[in-house]
C-alpha cells in the first residue's frame, strides 16, 4: 500500500471535524464498546468520510476489515493512514485492477463479518452466492 500517512491523518482529521454527529457518536461509543468481539466487513469508497466511520466502529470494539466498492475510488493517504495509524486492516489501493478488486472482497469474506456495509452491492452478492 503506498500512500502518505500524513496527509491521509489531515485529511480524516478535516473529515472528522465537520463530522459532528458521528464524532459525538464516536466517544459514547468509545466508551461503551458495544461492538466489542463483532466483526464489521466494509466495502465503500476507502476516503476519509469512509475512515471516520471504520475508526468509529473499530473503537466501539469492533474488528473492521475494509476494501473498496470501486477500484478507482480509493484515497491511498488514507487507506494508509487507517491501516499504519489506526490499526485497520484495508484491503483496496487506487487503480487496483480487477482481480485484486475481486481478492479484495473475498479478503472481507474471510473475516466472516457479522455485519456488512456495502455500497454497490459486490460483496453481498458475493456472500449470497
Amino acid at each position: 500500500m503506498i500512500g502518505d500517512i500524513d496527509l491521509g491523518l489531515k485529511r480524516l482529521e478535516w473529515a472528522s471535524t465537520h463530522m459532528k454527529v458521528l464524532s459525538a457518536i464516536r466517544k459514547r461509543m468509545a466508551k461503551e464498546q458495544p461492538f466489542s468481539g463483532l466483526r464489521v466487513g466494509m466495502a465503500l469508497h476507502v476516503e476519509a468520510k469512509t475512515g471516520i466511520l471504520a475508526i468509529a466502529l473499530s473503537e466501539a470494539g469492533a474488528k473492521v476489515r475494509l476494501a473498496s466498492c470501486n477500484p478507482l475510488s480509493t484515497d491511498d493517504s488514507v487507506a494508509a493512514a487507517l491501516k499504519e495509524h489506526f490499526g485497520i486492516e484495508v484491503h483496496a489501493r487506487k487503480w487496483e485492477t480487477l482481480e485484486e478488486y475481486y481478492q479484495n472482497l473475498n479478503a472481507v469474506i474471510d473475516l466472516s463479518p457479522d455485519f456488512v456495509i456495502d455500497d454497490g452491492a459486490d460483496l453481498i452478492t458475493m456472500l449470497h452466492t
